[in-house]
């Protein structure tokens, strides 16, 4: 049996990172050659996402880039199992680069497409970084959605990197700054959906009756109902959680139709992520 000597144990452990042990363990196993123990060691993985498959991943971070002109922008989650692993630096470079590859790259239809490929100048694919993260971390950790979406968009990541929103509009407007206006506010209120069109007709138009009802049964002349049920409606709207009917978090004395309006955009569309949470 090769002797295995500190020298050789230190050597691979400052190319893998792993613990000395697991150096030593697999060099002895390799008898002492040291391609093989990197190998050994890269196989290491599967052990341990098999020994955590079951594992909850409740922690996580949320990854956002945009192109300088707010023409596209993309955004990745991934989940792992402690909050010390989500903030870390490892995860942090590691999630941000695969948030730049989607937005500048060819683009990928799910996160395994986008694990295949490599950020520019890296010697490895992001599934092979991944399983050498896992590796050192033995933590299950889980690149769970990505979206890549053209604009105009805005973007915003909260604090806690665990909620990230991607708002899309429509026009030419100068203020991009509003679009990143309009995705904190999503971020803050979460509306359920974008526009009144994306609400169930039958349940809205029932409510229309019942508040023409209200105004006929008070006295009200005929000739105002439709005009005070449309007031009305436009209140119901926004407590139904539809974005462009809510006021404004920066500035509740208009809508959010109404500030995206002023600057020539229209709400399209938005995605919120919530670390954890399907939707």
């Amino acid at each position: 049996m090769a002797e295995i000597t500190a020298a050789a144990v230190k050597a691979l452990r400052d190319k893998t990172d792993l613990p000395m042990m697991e150096c030593k363990k697999a060099l002895t196993e390799a008898g002492g050659d040291e391609a093989k123990a990197i190998q050994i060691l890269k196989e290491m993985f599967k052990k341990v996402q098999e020994k955590r498959a079951d594992n909850v991943t409740a922690e996580g971070r949320i990854f956002f880039a945009c192109l300088p002109d707010n023409s596209e922008a993309a955004m990745v989650e991934i989940q792992c199992e402690s909050a010390p692993v989500a903030t870390g630096e490892v995860l942090q470079q590691f999630g941000q680069a695969m948030a730049d590859q989607l937005l500048n790259g060819p683009g990928a239809a799910d996160p395994a497409a986008l694990m295949a490929q490599s950020a520019p100048g890296a010697s490895q694919t992001f599934q092979a970084q991944y399983e050498e993260i896992v590796n050192k971390i033995r933590e299950k950790i889980v690149v769970n959605r990505i979206a890549r979406v053209k604009g105009p968009v805005g973007g915003y990541v909260h604090h806690d990197f665990k909620i990230g929103v991607l708002f899309v509009a429509s026009g030419a407007g100068k203020n991009a700054e509003i679009l990143k206006d309009v995705a904190m506010h999503v971020a803050a209120m979460n509306p359920a959906v974008t526009t009144p069109e994306q609400l169930s007709p039958a349940i809205v138009n029932e409510e229309r009756e019942k508040l023409k009802a209200e105004a006929r049964a008070s006295g009200k002349p005929e000739n105002i109902i439709d005009k005070m049920v449309d007031g009305r409606m436009k209140l119901y709207f926004a407590e139904q959680g539809v974005l462009t009917m809510q006021p404004f978090a920066k500035d509740d004395k208009k809508s959010v139709s109404q500030a995206l309006s002023e600057v020539g955009f229209e709400a399209v569309q938005f995605h919120r992520w919530k670390v954890g949470v399907a939707g």
